[in-house]
């Protein structure tokens, strides 16, 4: 079954509620993700308290503090007591000794030191000595060598910011294993975190429910954590998990009862109306099968409830940030994010499964919504500075936006994700995109070859690839260029027309982003795995895999494509090597300087174009 709902105040429960939204570790804390405040304002206009707590920032505030600098220090004698065990019953390995080592060079002095960098680190990320480059690469190294000293105590986690590179000896994508995660007293930071950040929260404010936002994979270790400590401590509180990896899981979720343990719900698919609902059933009579988009779990089971919705965004109301510590992201100036669409308008192309977060298709709010909401964010929150990140910006939009910013007055800086279109190509809607404030693009590029374009059904040229990068570059526009190798079909010499034509038009190409292809469990081309001669592997232990191990019948593999990733990276242009790698950062470079040819960012300013 399927239905339209809305929110709408008039749905609200007789007893208001409180409810505690939490956004997980990890994600890099330069701007507050935008999944919370929208069911924060879906929740509050229903008349409902909302305490939204973004763990991932107040995370890494702690982590770069003497507080737990020190939390670290004391963690140091058993660490080395444990090697010194492994040592009698085993011998340590060279990867032991050098821990060993390390631990022992953990001293009260160089703690003293390392807590004093990492408070001057976080004041320049939030002040105006940001816009020097050289103090900024001191911050960021600073925070590498503050999570490597982490890292020691929790050994063999590996803790890393930036980027996000957070390893655990535990596969997130087997459920048994995510299961022994939650429960290590030694690697699970998440547990510590937990203990002092999340807990003394809860206790405080002592919500009827929790939910969680799991956004990618690698926030599934901290999470669950969350919902197990939580159910532990809080056992009363219903705690609800949602977000893109919770709905990805959907066909699993019912039949792992050991994992869905941890937690009493999930909602899949869009989350507004869904988290409403259940909100309203709680302590009643209520069915819960009667809330849509939700698994559930009682006394006699997990039931998946046969309704499900999707959100008419024309009347959603405009995300609410209140209550999130806007003053802590580690940005001189806040950005703020806001979706004018749901869905992608293009949703055809093959390697991409972005389509199932929604049940519904493609939908987009009136320019004068848009404009209306921009203009109540930036007034609320005294920021210039936005994301908009839709799936893919449509390009009609993309100049109506551009337009209405000019005429409305609004003075923002801003960027967003767009797919390259023949309807893109005019100066005039790159000037007219430019004078309204945009500075920072994403664009999905994917590859340099025709034929590989026409496989993946971009619907695009090289073209127009080229013609839209010099005139959004000539604009003053930031292009960051995102592409991968390996699609299945595609050849050495495909690959090597990807490499030729950015380097042809390196001058429009600020920076890139490149990987290897992953097959994706919901993409068309897994679907669809004949026709592209693709034969991939289910294999039964890996229960929550999000995409397959593959081999094809011809061109580029998946070990070819790690090659030519790696050559790549070692040989290409040198002036796409940035000092600054974080997004946001080059954004707010971009907005401050005026300027794309910002040459103090570039790690090798000899071979950069002037």
């Amino acid at each position: 079954m399927h239905s339209e709902h809305s929110i709408d105040a008039k749905t609200a429960s007789h007893r208001t509620k409180k409810v505690m939204l939490l956004f997980p570790p990890d994600w890099f804390p330069s701007e507050p993700y935008l999944s919370l405040p929208a069911l924060t304002a879906a929740l509050r206009s229903a008349g409902h308290t909302v305490v939204q707590k973004d763990i991932n920032l107040e995370m890494y505030d702690w982590f770069f503090s003497n507080s737990c600098l020190q939390h670290v220090l004391e963690k140091v004698p058993n660490q080395l007591e444990r090697l010194k065990n492994k040592s009698a019953m085993f011998g340590l390995d060279n990867n032991d000794r050098a821990l060993q080592n390390a631990l022992n060079n953990c001293t009260n002095v160089r703690i003293a030191e390392l807590s004093k960098n990492a408070e001057e680190a976080k004041k320049i990320v939030t002040s105006k000595d940001f816009f020097n480059v050289d103090k900024l690469e001191w911050a960021i190294n600073t925070f590498h060598k503050v999570t490597s000293v982490i890292s020691l105590a929790y050994a063999p986690a590996s803790i890393c910011m930036p980027p996000m590179e957070t390893i655990f000896p535990y596969k997130t994508f087997i459920s048994t294993e995510l299961l022994k995660a939650v429960k290590d007293t030694q690697v699970n930071i998440y547990r510590d975190v937990y203990k002092y950040i999340l807990y003394p929260s809860i206790k405080n404010e002592n919500p009827d429910i929790i939910g969680i936002s799991i956004v990618l994979k690698q926030q599934l270790i901290s999470s669950l954590t969350f919902c197990a400590l939580i159910k532990e401590h809080f056992p009363h509180i219903h705690v609800t998990i949602g977000g893109n990896t919770v709905t990805r899981l959907r066909d699993i979720l019912p039949n792992k009862p050991d994992l869905f343990a941890l937690f009493d719900s999930a909602i899949v698919f869009e989350g507004e109306t869904a988290l409403l609902k259940l909100v309203d059933t709680l302590g009643s009579s209520q069915n819960p099968a009667s809330v849509p988009n939700i698994i559930f779990r009682d006394a006699s089971g997990i039931h998946v409830s046969p309704l499900t919705t999707a959100e008419d965004i024309t009347r959603l109301p405009a995300p609410d940030f209140e209550g999130l510590p806007l003053d802590k992201y580690f940005v001189p100036e806040l950005i703020l994010p806001y979706v004018a669409t749901r869905g992608c308008y293009w949703g055809r192309c093959k390697f991409c499964d972005h389509g199932e977060g929604y049940t519904a298709g493609y939908r987009a709010k009136n320019i004068s919504q848009v404009i209306n909401d921009i203009l109540h964010l930036k007034n609320k929150y005294h920021s210039n500075h936005f994301h908009f990140p839709d799936e893919s910006y449509p390009p009609a939009l993309f100049k109506k936006l551009s337009h209405e910013l000019i005429k409305n007055n609004v003075h923002i800086s801003w960027m967003t994700h767009l797919r390259f279109e023949n309807s893109l190509i005019d100066e005039q809607i790159w000037k007219t995109a430019s004078d309204s404030g945009c500075k920072y693009l994403h664009l999905g590029f994917e590859s340099g070859s025709e034929r590989v374009l026409k496989l993946m059904d971009k619907s695009t040229t090289t073209n127009i690839i080229s013609r839209m990068l010099k005139m959004s570059s000539d604009a003053g526009i930031w292009n960051h260029v995102m592409g991968f190798f390996g699609f299945p079909g595609e050849t050495y010499k495909d690959a090597q027309e990807t490499i030729q034509f950015l380097e042809r038009n390196k001058e429009f190409v600020h920076s890139i982003g490149f990987g290897t292809f992953d097959l994706c469990k919901y993409a068309p081309v897994t679907r669809d795995n004949d026709k592209y001669g693709i034969t991939y592997y289910k294999n039964p232990e890996w229960d929550l895999a999000l995409n397959y191990y593959y081999t094809v019948n011809e061109g580029i593999g998946i070990e070819d494509s790690e090659k030519l990733l790696e050559e790549f990276e070692k040989n290409h242009y040198k002036g796409w090597d940035l000092r600054i790698l974080v997004r946001e950062y080059v954004f707010l470079y971009v907005a401050h300087y005026g300027t794309n040819r910002i040459h103090s960012l570039h790690s090798h300013s000899e071979n950069t174009i002037t």
